[in-house]
C-alpha cells in the first residue's frame, strides 16, 4: 500500500498462470544447456551485456559490462570469461559471486532488438593464459568473471519494439538532466558544475583503460 492505495496482489503461481495465460512449450524447448554456434556467433558480435547476480540474504544487483564487440571470451560450449575493467570499485556483482556463483547475463547488440540470455554459476580468476587476449588499449584485467553455462536461450525483440530503444526519432537524451548535474546532485557535492561537465565530457574516455584499476 502506498499513499492509501490498496494493491490486489497475485501470491501464488496458479493464479499468476490463471491472469497471463498458458506457457508455450516452445519457450523451455528452446533453451540449450550448452552454447551452440548462434550463441557463441551472438557473443562473439556483442559489445555489452547486463550481469545479474544476489548475496547470499537475496539482495540484487545487476551491473552493465561494455568493450570491443567479443569482449567475453568463448572458452568452450558450456564457459564463458569476462573481463573486469577499471570501474567505480564498489564490487557489488564481484562480492556476490563470493557468496553465491548464481548468475544471470543478457547480450545485446546495438540495432538488434533480440538478445542472448545465458544463466550460469560464476567463480572469480585473478589469472588464466587466456587473459592475454583480453587487453584492451594496453589494459590487462586483474580479474575475469568465469561462468560456467546452464541455461542459454535467445529472447524476442518485443521489449525493445515497445521502447523504440533503437530509434533515433524516439530519443530525447535532454529529457533528463546531464551525467554532471545529476553527479552534482548526487556524488560530487562540493564540485563546480564546470568542473564536473570537463570529468564527463571529453576527458572521461581518457580514464576508461588506465593501466590500474579495480573491480565493479
Amino acid at each position: 500500500m502506498a499513499d492509501g492505495v490498496e494493491y490486489e496482489e497475485v501470491t501464488s503461481e496458479e493464479e499468476l498462470r490463471e491472469l497471463v495465460g498458458p506457457v508455450n512449450s516452445v519457450v523451455f524447448a528452446k533453451a540449450s544447456p550448452v552454447l551452440r554456434e548462434n550463441e557463441k556467433a551472438w557473443i562473439g558480435g556483442s559489445p555489452f551485456c547486463l550481469i545479474a547476480s544476489a548475496s547470499q540474504d537475496g539482495t540484487c544487483d545487476v551491473s552493465p559490462r561494455g568493450d570491443p564487440p567479443g569482449f567475453v571470451h568463448v572458452l568452450d560450449d558450456r564457459t564463458l570469461a569476462v573481463p573486469d575493467r577499471p570501474g567505480n570499485r564498489r564490487l557489488d556483482t564481484l562480492r556476490n559471486v563470493l557468496r553465491n556463483p548464481r548468475v544471470g547475463l543478457i547480450f545485446l547488440i546495438p540495432g538488434r532488438g533480440d538478445t542472448l540470455r545465458v544463466n550460469g554459476r560464476a567463480r572469480l580468476v585473478r589469472s588464466a593464459p587466456f587473459f592475454d587476449d583480453m587487453v584492451v588499449r594496453g589494459n590487462r584485467p586483474k580479474l575475469a568473471l568465469v561462468v560456467s553455462v546452464e541455461e542459454a536461450y535467445f529472447h524476442c525483440a518485443k521489449s525493445f519494439m515497445r521502447a523504440r530503444l533503437w530509434d533515433p526519432d524516439s530519443w530525447d537524451p535532454d529529457a533528463v538532466p546531464s551525467r554532471a548535474r545529476i553527479a552534482r546532485d548526487t556524488e560530487w557535492t562540493e564540485a563546480s558544475l564546470e568542473s564536473l561537465e570537463r570529468r564527463y565530457g571529453a576527458e572521461y574516455e581518457k580514464h576508461l583503460y588506465p593501466d590500474s584499476g579495480g573491480g565493479s
